[in-house]
């Protein structure tokens, strides 16, 4: 019973651990982009928003896994 909840506890943390990560750097990095070049921050926001979502669903399929254990 022990092991198992630490088993989830290890999926969940180190599933999360890449996603916040990612999503830290691609903000990051959008919020540089939209500094040097004010003009083009509509054609930022949406391939950011896109990469914040695959970055998420990668944290989800850890979610998953954890309650699948």
């Amino acid at each position: 019973m022990e092991l198992d909840t630490l088993a989830k506890a290890i999926s969940i943390g180190l599933g999360a651990l890449g996603p916040g990560l990612g999503i830290g750097m691609i903000g990051a990095k959008a919020m540089e982009a939209i500094g040097r070049n004010p003009e083009a921050a509509g054609k930022i926001l949406v391939p950011m928003l896109l990469a914040c979502a695959f970055a998420e669903a990668i944290a989800i399929y850890a979610l998953v896994i954890a309650f699948s254990i």
